[in-house]
């Protein structure tokens, strides 16, 4: 049987390069040789596009890379491919751009597509979306910083122009502490603060608008921290429903990637009717934005009353040996490798 040429592209212009190098060997470890013909491709923090060789053997990832290429005509070089794996995740990678190039290139590739890889990476638009089909959020407003003023929004996109102090004063008008301020494109936790009183949250403002100029400020949630993985075209399975337990105040990019004191527990500790809710509410997620080929839902259930909010969606998780979304789907029977190969399948079905 000829074997697929398949190019796995990973690095990145974002803040998470170093975590999509991750991810990016260990997909590629876990390749189906037998079946793939893989070309590491590698995009480096400025966006020079490299073709990488002996990839595994050295096990060097990022600006390391030592035995690799240029790729002078980037469009020519993806034709070749009959599919591209892209384990990008944040800007430029995991928000629709990277997949509009694999469109109008017609080349077939993993995960979800334009609108639902765009509507994902963006936390206000993806609130705006599980608003209208009745999912339960937590409360939220948003900001989008101007120079030296910002445009603060409500739910009803209702524009206020604001300097720092008035927009912390009417947040704190619609919502209790604690807070969590965001930058509403960015992932693995980058630029997330948890803020108790009024200087911290004008501080996370700042910390946030550093990474994009919108800035989602939420109310947070008592309660546990799941997650639950989708696989899927039109035809969806689910995985269990995963539990985080951060050893840091919350869920930061320390927690995830630096701290051995963090945790998940497979599966929940949730009861059977919970976890089917989460799991059918993933789907429903998952549908409404309309992924493609993969997800990771985020919820939460809170502690007094039982009740699921949505957190956000992931249409592009991590791949790494500590991340969620394989161990989620291992634990249902379905291996690493059997979980690429379903990826793969689903992009050229």
């Amino acid at each position: 049987m000829k074997k697929l040429k398949l190019g796995v592209i990973f690095g990145g212009m974002s803040t998470e390069n170093e975590v999509s190098c991750v991810s990016g060997v260990s997909v590629i470890k876990n390749l189906d040789k037998d079946k793939y013909d893989i070309c590491p491709i590698y995009i480096d923090k400025n966006g020079k596009w490299f073709e990488v060789f002996n990839f595994e053997e050295k096990e060097q990832t990022g600006e390391e890379l030592e035995d690799k290429k240029i790729i002078d005509n980037v469009f020519e070089f993806l034709k070749s491919f009959d599919v591209i794996f892209p384990v990008l995740h944040g800007l430029y990678g995991e928000d629709g751009t990277i997949q509009g190039i694999f469109e109008m290139l017609k080349i077939p590739y993993v995960g979800c597509g334009v609108l639902a890889s765009s509507i994902g990476m963006d936390k206000i638009y993806s609130k705006i979306i599980f608003d209208k089909i009745g999912l339960r959020q937590s409360k939220y407003v948003y900001l989008i910083k101007c120079k030296d003023y910002y445009i603060y929004n409500d739910n009803e996109f209702d524009e206020k122009i604001l300097g720092i102090d008035e927009v912390s004063n009417l947040i704190l008008d619609k919502l209790k502490f604690p807070l969590f301020v965001k930058p509403s494109n960015s992932g693995s936790s980058v630029g997330i603060s948890k803020v108790c009183c009024k200087e911290e949250l004008k501080n996370a403002i700042f910390e946030a608008s550093n990474f994009d100029k919108k800035v989602l400020i939420e109310q947070g949630i008592v309660g546990k921290e799941v997650e639950c993985g989708v696989l899927g075209n039109e035809e969806v399975v689910t995985s269990c429903v995963g539990e985080v337990l951060p050893a840091d105040l919350f869920y930061s990019y320390d927690a995830k990637y630096n701290n051995q004191e963090s945790k998940v527990l497979i599966p929940a500790d949730i009861s059977k009717d919970k976890s089917e809710e989460i799991r059918r509410l993933a789907v429903k997620a998952f549908k409404a934005i309309d992924g493609k080929g993969l997800s990771r839902v985020d919820f939460f259930v809170e502690k007094d009353t039982e009740k699921v909010f949505i957190n956000e969606i992931n249409t592009l998780p991590g791949f790494t040996s500590v991340s969620m979304y394989p161990m989620l789907f291992e634990s249902v029977g379905i291996s690493y490798r059997d979980l690429l190969d379903r990826l793969v399948q689903l992009a050229c079905n």
